[in-house]
Order: C-alpha cells, then sequence, then structure tokens
C-alpha cells in the first residue's frame, strides 16, 4: 500500500519540508497530520475501500493533503483539474458515480447543481481541528483501487481508467531508484494533477523524503526561471516544453525526464551531457510509466529509445495473431506485468478489447494491456517507438507512418521540434503537412525542410506543406495540440516571391491551378506540388488543361515542369505539334 510508505517516511523525517508552495512550506510531519485529519473526516462520511472521491482544487497544499487523505481514509481519488470545461467536468462527476467531492470555496459554484456532497478546505477548516492527527488503520489490500483517471477515449467521451495501490507502490519504488532520488533533491510538481505523470511526480517525492515544489500556472509557463527560484533538481517535462530551456541556464538540475511523447534526437543530444536524462514511456494503463531509457551517450540514428521494462514490468512486441516478433521487425507493443490497471469504469465492452489475455502467462488469469503502439526490438535489447498503429495513415493508398516522417524532420540539424499530421482541408484531398520549430538562429525554409525529407523519405511521405513555427501549440498536458495547428496558409508563403501571371495564358493556367489546389491566388513561379499538389490532382489538372486548352499533354510533364510559367511553354510546345 502507498499510505504507509508516506507515514514510515514522515516518522523518520518530521522536521524537513515536504512541500513547498510560493511562500508556504509544510514539513512531513505537518502534512502528515494534516492529512489524517481530513481522512479521519472522510471515513465518517463513508469513505473506504473502492470508494471514489473526487478532488478539484488548484494547484496547493491542500491538492496534495488531499490526495493523501482519499488514500489514508482506504478511498480512491479521482482528480478533476478546474481548468477542464464545465461539460467534462459534469460528465467525469456523472461517470464515476462519485458522492462526495473536495474543492476550494472559489470553484464551489461550478459543483452546486449536481447530486453530490461538495466540502471545502475552507469550510472544513475547524471541523477538522477536532479530529485526530494519528494514522488512521489501514483498511486496504493491495489490489484495491489507489486512484483513477479519465483519459480521452475515441467516441469522445472519457473513459476512467482504474489503478491498483499494488501498481502505484511498485511505480514509485522503481522510480525512486531511476530517478536518484534522496532527501537531497528538489521536484517540481509539473503535470496537471488530473494528469498521470502527476501521480508519479507526487508519491516518487514524498516517498524518497525529497521536497515536492508546487508551482501555479504562470511559474509553469516561465519555466527556465521557475526551475532556478526554487532550485529544481529533478523534474518530468514533455519534450515540447524542455526543447525551450537552455541546459547551461538551469545549474542546479540534475536529472530531466523527457515523457508524454516522442523525444527528438536532438532534444537527448542536447542535454544528456549535463543531466541524468531519462527518455519514459508509459500508458495511463500501465501506472505511468512501463519502459524507461537512460540517455548515457550520443544518439544514434533517428529515434531515442524507449529503452527497457521497470522492474515487474512485462513487455512483448507481437504481430495481429499476437506471435512475438523477431529484433528489428514492427509490431504492437503489449505491457503485462504488477503495474496493469483494472481497467475501465463502466466499460466491460472496452476493457475486454484493450486488456486480453497473456499468451504466455505462468498463472491462470493474467493479462497483457494492448497498447496501440508500434514499436520494435534494437539488436542492443532496448525498444524503438515508431508511433501508434493508428497513426499508420493511408493517403492515396500508400500506407505511411507519420512517426517515422517526424523522426526524419527531428533529426534536421535546424529543426527544434517537429509533428507531421494529416489534413483534409477540403473533401476528399488529404495531404501530409509538417509543422516545425526551427532553432535558434536558423535560417530554415519551407523547401529546405521538403528537401532535407526527400533525401530521406519516399516522394509520397514527403509533407506537402510545411509550416515554420515559433512554438507548437499544447494542451493543458503539455502534449502537442495536434488539433490546434494552424491550416497552412499558402498564400502567405507565395507572398515574399509572388510573381503575377503576365501573359493571358498564364492567367488562365494560374487560374485553373488556384481552382484545383484552392487558393485565391497562384504565383507563376510557385511549383503545383510545393502548393499542396500531388499526382491524383496532377491527373485532374491534365484534364483541365486538354478542356481549357484542347490540347492533351502527358502526366510527366506536369512533374518535369511544375510551375505555370514552364507548363505554359509546354501547353504552346503540343499545340504546336498538335496542328
Amino acid at each position: 500500500l502507498i499510505q504507509p510508505l508516506f507515514e514510515e517516511r514522515a516518522a523518520e523525517q518530521p522536521e524537513a519540508t515536504a512541500l513547498v508552495f510560493k511562500d508556504q512550506t509544510l514539513t512531513f510531519g505537518e502534512l502528515n497530520a494534516q492529512a489524517n485529519r481530513l481522512a479521519w473526516f472522510l471515513r465518517k462520511q463513508g469513505v473506504g475501500p473502492e470508494k471514489a472521491v473526487a478532488i478539484s482544487v488548484e494547484r496547493s497544499p491542500e491538492m496534495v493533503i488531499g490526495l493523501l487523505a482519499i488514500l489514508k481514509a482506504g478511498g480512491v481519488y479521482l482528480p478533476l483539474d478546474p481548468a477542464y470545461p464545465q461539460e467534462r467536468i459534469d460528465y467525469i462527476l456523472q461517470d464515476s458515480g462519485v458522492e462526495i467531492l473536495l474543492t476550494q470555496e472559489a470553484l464551489r459554484s461550478r459543483f452546486e447543481n449536481l447530486r453530490i456532497s461538495v466540502l471545502t478546505f475552507e469550510s472544513l477548516k475547524e471541523t477538522l481541528q477536532k479530529e485526530s492527527a494519528d494514522n488512521p488503520p489501514l483498511v486496504n489490500q493491495p489490489e484495491n483501487l489507489a486512484y483513477m483517471i479519465y483519459t480521452s477515449g475515441s467516441t469522445g467521451k472519457p473513459k476512467g481508467t482504474m489503478l491498483a495501490h499494488r501498481g502505484l507502490v511498485n511505480l514509485t519504488l522503481e522510480q525512486i531508484k531511476d530517478f536518484d532520488l534522496n532527501p537531497q533533491r528538489r521536484a517540481l510538481q509539473f503535470a496537471s494533477f488530473s494528469f498521470d505523470a502527476s501521480v508519479s511526480e507526487i508519491f516518487t517525492t514524498l516517498i524518497s523524503g525529497a521536497v515536492l515544489v508546487l508551482a501555479d500556472r504562470s511559474e509553469i509557463l516561465d519555466i527556465t526561471n521557475t526551475l532556478n527560484r526554487y532550485q529544481i533538481t529533478t523534474v518530468t517535462l514533455p519534450p515540447s516544453v524542455s526543447s525551450l530551456i537552455d541546459p547551461q541556464e538551469v545549474p542546479h538540475l540534475q536529472t530531466l525526464i523527457s515523457a508524454g511523447e516522442a523525444c527528438p534526437v536532438a532534444l537527448a543530444r542536447k542535454w544528456y551531457r549535463q543531466v541524468r536524462f531519462l527518455n519514459a514511456y508509459g500508458p495511463t494503463e500501465n501506472t505511468v510509466c512501463a519502459t524507461r531509457y537512460f540517455v548515457n551517450e550520443e544518439p544514434q540514428g533517428n529515434t531515442v529509445p524507449i529503452g527497457q521494462p521497470i522492474g515487474n514490468v512485462r513487455i512483448y512486441v507481437l504481430n495481429e495473431a499476437m506471435v512475438p516478433r523477431p529484433i528489428g521487425v514492427p509490431g504492437e507493443l503489449y505491457i503485462g506485468g504488477l503495474n496493469l490497471a483494472r481497467g475501465y469504469l463502466n466499460r466491460p465492452d472496452l476493457t475486454a478489447e484493450r486488456f486480453v489475455p497473456n499468451p504466455f502467462a505462468k498463472e491462470e488469469g493474467e493479462r497483457l494491456y494492448k497498447t496501440g503502439d508500434l514499436v520494435r526490438w534494437l539488436p542492443d535489447g532496448h525498444l524503438e517507438f515508431l508511433g501508434r498503429i493508428d497513426f499508420q495513415v493511408k493517403i492515396r493508398g500508400f500506407r505511411i507512418e507519420l512517426g517515422e516522417i517526424e523522426n526524419v524532420l527531428n533529426n534536421h540539424p535546424q529543426i527544434e521540434q517537429a509533428v507531421v499530421i494529416v489534413r483534409e482541408d477540403n473533401p476528399g484531398q488529404q495531404y501530409l503537412a509538417a509543422y516545425c520549430v526551427p532553432a535558434k538562429e536558423a535560417d530554415l525554409t519551407p523547401e529546405a525542410v521538403k528537401e532535407f525529407a526527400a533525401r530521406y523519405l519516399s516522394d509520397y511521405m514527403v509533407p506537402q506543406a510545411v509550416v515554420l513555427l515559433d512554438k507548437l501549440p499544447l494542451t493543458p498536458n503539455g502534449k502537442v495540440d495536434r488539433r490546434a495547428l494552424p491550416e497552412p496558409d499558402y498564400t502567405v508563403m507565395q507572398e515574399s516571391a509572388y510573381v503575377a501571371p503576365r501573359t493571358s495564358e498564364e492567367e488562365l493556367l494560374a487560374g485553373i491551378f488556384a481552382e484545383i489546389l484552392h487558393l485565391d491566388k497562384v504565383s507563376v513561379t510557385e511549383s503545383f506540388f510545393t502548393l499542396g499538389g500531388h499526382s491524383l490532382l496532377a491527373t485532374q489538372l491534365a484534364s483541365r488543361i486538354r478542356d481549357v486548352f484542347g490540347v492533351e499533354i502527358p502526366l510527366m510533364a506536369i512533374f518535369e515542369n511544375p510551375t505555370v510559367a514552364r507548363l505554359v511553354t509546354v501547353i504552346e510546345e503540343h499545340r504546336l505539334k498538335q496542328k
């Protein structure tokens, strides 16, 4: 169980600082006593094993006191980020069936119309003074649930993943070793507490005796100054955030864990000499983390491996028939072992689909979690993450793995970070769009990115649109928000080098280009393919040229002469021949 591990630590170092939030500090003794008082009170409200209690608070000491109290009462904590839309909060509270919600006075109005008991920390202040500060007796078993996290579901409705004490304890003890945590360390609590990375941040720090530093939203945005102000030694960050930090500017930092999305090679190269650098991987369904890779030397190739499983976790790379894949051959990653979730709340169908019987089991009833992630074993025994299986897309009949394109772009010396998505801004016209954050002082153009990609990728995998951004949009959890990536503006891309049609033929042909590509105007010197054209649209272009100019030109002529200016000359030549 997790709570006695914290209680042992509090007894060992009661006067040591456990928690820092702005100018507030709590020692281990104070944090334990406050959590105990609330736990005794919650027990009187009927909280015990398998009983979920929702908690929705801003970043504050109350957040940690609340989580610990729910666990000490024997219950299951369900974190709800107050930044969530009201509809999402309402749905989760209804779906989870919780009867008690812990919150703060400033947030109370958000929950008043719901049929649950709303308790605020402020209103309980006097009541809790009368409760005991002693540790409540344990009432749980390791199989009992510790927490529940709602994640996005493919149906659009979030689903509640149920995680047990056994997995949480295993994760905590393994990561304390991996992250080199001890009472001299100071860790930043970065992730939203309704995102499972916070589970790792909070429990590994407290149980190792290190100091947990809570930062508010404004401090999280000002990450370099926050790391320095609080002398942070240990932090877990998504690549989109750690890429913004200069390693030379954070002298206190000793351990950086990259997690949440694929780690670009350039990022690992930037950090591994400065700090203990880990690339961690894991789905919510396996209690936060499944594998990790220690970057101890210059990374080679296009990817940073996700490494090997943490203790008591087992991994398998299987094909569709659940037969193990040989070294180097991609397959789906399946996870087994102590950290597996019980399943999804109220979703037996989805639980059965994703948590399947383990064909390699030594004991009856063992299961594997089907991750939907494409990986392969490397010859050195580490795992390489290749992308989501559902990020395998088909465009114009070609099966494309978006992760493969991202890996190539992320290896460009002038690109800090790249994301590739499929866009369909006009019905039936799918294309690849790459969004790149150039490195500092880089002289990067979309054309240069395409030329680089074309060196390593088949032509159908080269993004047709490249958009350069100062930074990638992020979700509240710090992951890249793919839905917020802007539509490529080809008109703007052409502005600097726009050349207007000079003849009536050029004007006519430029009009056809613009019509097929759904653009307002087209420069006569811009390639049909850099503006979003592809082989199927080239076929349409040849057909429109036949209709308008009365001339049949071979498809190859468009590939060899893809601009309006050059194609007009070809049309003229074919006209003369046909006469």
